[in-house]
């Protein structure tokens, strides 16, 4: 790292992102950008995931992957890289491309929380969607988590119809999408992530707490696409291994979501 590059390394970490002890949880850190809590990782326990929301994912590919397969995972959003160190424990000899528009901050998750050993990680500095047909172009993956939506206020871009299209082609053929989807009542933005999923993917699910469903609180919601649909047990198993409290809407159940 060069004297000018350090600089304004320092200068987006002073200003920007922090990562302090969770006293809670032995070995545990907290990645803060802007004061607020972003990210969560166990250096001692990687298997370990905390927030609700990566949990879920965390829990659904145990279902529907076999573990130790090893996997090509790509992650648009890294945070802390929750995930990748997670399936480098679960999936070992899995890879890993995690995409992020703030080199900044790449760089201070990986100088100040080591990876576990033998994790392979690919790092691209670039748009979530820009990529794809960028550095990514004729590249396709077992696993993408799309992990950079906050709402209504989330980059246009990367919430229509047409980017779902493209995360679709970087898929294989039995490959699974997943997306975090933060939302506030009464979930007008989830619709619109449900309705552009399904003009391009044959199945998709939202996962989430009950209370999630009823539209009246604000939190994440888990959106699962396919190229198939997934079978009925495989589904059950999901919504079985939590975090509980957990519910799953698809196929019909998805006809309230979707009509933005």
């Amino acid at each position: 790292m060069t004297a000018s590059s350090q600089k304004r390394w320092l200068g987006f970490v002073q200003a920007h992102a922090t990562i302090y002890d969770d006293d809670l949880v032995p070995g545990a850190k907290i990645l803060a950008i802007g004061g607020a809590e972003q990210s969560h990782v166990n250096l001692t326990h990687p298997e370990e995931v905390f927030y609700e929301y990566l949990a879920r994912i965390a829990n659904h590919l145990k279902v529907l992957r076999e573990p130790g397969e090893p996997l090509r995972m790509l992650h648009l959003g890294a945070g802390a890289l929750t995930l990748v160190r997670w399936a480098s424990v679960v999936f070992p000899k899995s890879t890993h491309v995690a995409v992020d528009i703030e080199r900044e901050l790449l760089d201070f998750v990986i100088t100040q929380l080591p990876l576990p050993k033998n994790c392979s990680l690919e790092t691209i500095v670039a748009d979530a969607r820009d990529v794809l047909h960028s550095q990514l172009d004729g590249r396709t993956f077992d696993v993408i988590i799309v992990d950079i939506f906050s709402g209504p206020e989330a980059p246009e871009h990367l919430t229509v119809p047409e980017y779902y299209s493209e995360l679709y082609t970087a898929l294989d053929d039995q490959g699974l999408l997943f997306v975090n989807i933060g939302d506030d009542p009464p979930l007008a933005f989830t619709d619109r992530q449900v309705a552009a999923a399904r003009q391009n993917f044959d199945f998709v699910m939202l996962s989430s707490s009950p209370e999630m469903f009823t539209r009246r609180y604000p939190g994440n919601l888990i959106l699962t696409a396919a190229k198939h649909r997934l079978d009925d047990s495989s589904i059950n198993q999901c919504q079985a291994l939590g975090p509980f409290p957990s519910e799953i809407k698809h196929s019909l159940g998805l006809d309230r979501f979707g009509k933005p």
